[in-house]
């Protein structure tokens, strides 16, 4: 009887991993979404206040480029993490 418990047991464990793992897509790009979103704006308002002479102002907007891209990845790879040490953990 046993063995018939175990793949029922490894179908369930899977499937609850599946939709964990998919409520921690949804946060995340929840968040990253956010994350774009401001960062948008604080550029938007970053080129609406530079002059447009200077290399410095393109620098600055590679810059805040980077850092918008930076803090767009980071909600998925801390919920990754976070998954497969939980994961981990249940082994």
């Amino acid at each position: 009887m046993p063995t018939q418990n175990e793949p029922q047991n490894r179908v369930r464990r899977t499937v609850n991993d599946l939709i964990m793992a998919e409520m921690f897509l949804v946060q995340a790009t929840i968040e990253s979404a956010t994350v774009i979103g401001e960062g948008f704006n604080e550029l938007g308002k970053q080129i609406a206040h530079s002059d447009g002479a200077g290399l410095g102002s393109w620098e600055s907007i590679s810059s805040a480029l980077q850092h918008i891209a930076d803090d767009a990845l980071e909600p998925y790879t801390s919920r990754f993490t976070y998954f497969r040490n939980m994961i981990n953990s249940e082994s």
